[in-house]
């Protein structure tokens, strides 16, 4: 892609392209952009030169850390976007229309800590945002399914627990039922024997 293209893109994944604010930063891309030496000879970067010739990152960050080759920058281009290199991880200057893949820099939400990104070719790029939008539907799944088997368990234990004490209440009622039955009726049959009693003494 041209650095345009790879700017675009960054902002549609909701980053920019990379700043690189120190020797730590740039020793971690180095690391992994590495891995896709194999796919690309490098990768574009957020600095820019603005109308009137400063250096500056797309991100607004403060230029302090350059990692630039030897004879980089060479002059005045007129068009100056700048690549890391996926071998040396040295900078140079080269023509923005150049096709190069990209690293973007993406805030995290909850954070102070960056996402990067490293993109080699808009199809590979396509592939992934296929890939994780299907990712984010399997997880959303589970989610899904976990959260209606909870619901379950904590409606099933609830009507255990409820059932239960019903069944308690009632045999319970029952029992005291008997019981005021087996006293009433033991009851008349002492009113009856007194009858007995006091009939046969008269």
């Amino acid at each position: 892609m041209s650095w345009a293209q790879s700017v675009t893109q960054c902002i549609q994944s909701g980053g920019m392209l990379t700043s690189v604010e120190d020797l730590g930063e740039s020793n971690f891309l180095i690391e992994h952009a590495d891995l896709y030496a194999s796919k690309t000879s490098g990768f574009w970067i957020g600095i820019y030169r603005n109308v009137n010739g400063q250096l500056l990152w797309q991100d607004s960050s403060a230029l302090d850390f350059v990692n630039w080759g030897d004879g980089q920058p060479s002059g005045d281009e007129l068009a100056f976007c700048v690549e890391l290199s996926a071998a040396t991880g040295y900078w140079s200057v080269l023509p923005c229309s150049s096709q190069k893949g990209f690293i973007c820099k993406k805030p995290k939400i909850h954070s102070f800590l960056f996402t990067f990104y490293l993109f080699t070719d808009i199809k590979d790029t396509k592939k992934d945002k296929a890939s994780g939008h299907l990712n984010m539907w399997i997880l959303l799944t589970l989610v899904l399914i976990i959260l209606l088997g909870v619901g379950f368990m904590i409606y099933f234990s609830f009507k255990i627990k409820t059932g239960s004490g019903t069944g308690r209440k009632g045999r319970q009622g029952s029992r005291q039922l008997e019981h005021s039955c087996a006293l009433t009726a033991g009851d008349n049959g002492s009113d009856a024997t007194k009858e007995k009693n006091e009939h046969s003494v008269v």
